[in-house]
């Protein structure tokens, strides 16, 4: 199976440094594209055997798999660029630009060609980078086969959820937004514990390690949150007096109010 990404930047060249490290994909089979020499290089510095290319019509051909990973606003240039080398029976085409609807994307992929190639939308967050993500796939005019296909792909890289997609929007607020929310909560907690007399360091290796443990808990036991709370939360303990001064600081109201606003 043969993979070109087109746009090797950040998130392009997260997805193929995942691809590289897992068992579908050998990375002699993955072609990346870029802007500039010096970010084909830093994925060469990773691994030799992924092949390079500045020219993205050369790219896509003979590709099983064309990943689009290229700005939302780059996105209808590229796919004039390419779309005449493009195979619509043989490849899938996968846009990883957000916000990008299937209705707005099918109109670009018009050529002489009879019909439209068969389109997904990924839509991973940064944790992929760690073999961590949790990404989001919408089809549209694609088979079953490759529906299966993608998504075991991906599941590579994290874990990896086929949604509708009109889902997309809050799969994106809840996932690629709440990384950073997350992490906002491991900085608030991290200088907290430091006004507890704790070191910075010690502070945010104690709360990230927590965070995930906490994650874990409930990946693990397919648990509601407050299944796990319950446990750790005694009669007159110190854990209920912390949870309930933050609810009465608005700290679940603040949270869905920001995940509304991501939306």
């Amino acid at each position: 199976m043969k993979i070109t990404v087109i746009g090797a930047g950040n998130m392009g060249g997260a997805i193929v440094r995942g691809f590289t490290k897992g068992s579908l994909v050998q990375a002699a089979d993955i072609t990346c594209t870029a802007n500039t020499q010096h970010t084909l290089d830093k994925l060469l510095h990773f691994n030799e055997n992924i092949r390079v290319s500045l020219n993205n019509k050369e790219a896509v051909v003979g590709a099983d798999i064309v990943i689009l990973a290229v700005k939302p606003w780059k996105l209808e240039a590229v796919i004039n660029e390419i779309k005449e080398y493009l195979d619509y029976d043989k490849q899938l085409i996968i846009s990883v630009a957000g916000g990008v609807s299937f209705e707005q994307l099918t109109p670009y992929f018009s050529t002489h060609q009879k019909g439209t190639p068969s389109l997904f939308r990924v839509i991973p967050n940064t944790a992929i980078a760690v073999m961590a993500g949790m990404t989001f796939i919408s089809s549209s005019n694609a088979s079953k086969t490759a529906e299966e296909l993608v998504l075991a792909l991906f599941s590579e890289l994290g874990k990896a959820l086929a949604i509708e997609e009109n889902q997309m929007e809050a799969a994106t607020a809840l996932a690629s937004c709440g990384i950073a929310f997350a992490l906002r909560y491991i900085r608030a907690a991290t200088e907290g514990g430091v006004e507890l007399g704790m070191y910075p360091d010690q502070a945010r290796e104690i709360v990230a390690q927590t965070v995930k443990g906490a994650a874990e808990l409930l990946l693990v036991n397919n648990a509601h949150p407050e299944v796990e709370i319950d446990k750790v939360t005694t009669a007159g303990g110190i854990t209920i007096r912390g949870l309930n001064e933050m609810e009465a600081n608005g700290f679940t109201s603040a949270i869905i109010k920001g995940l509304k606003a991501s939306k």
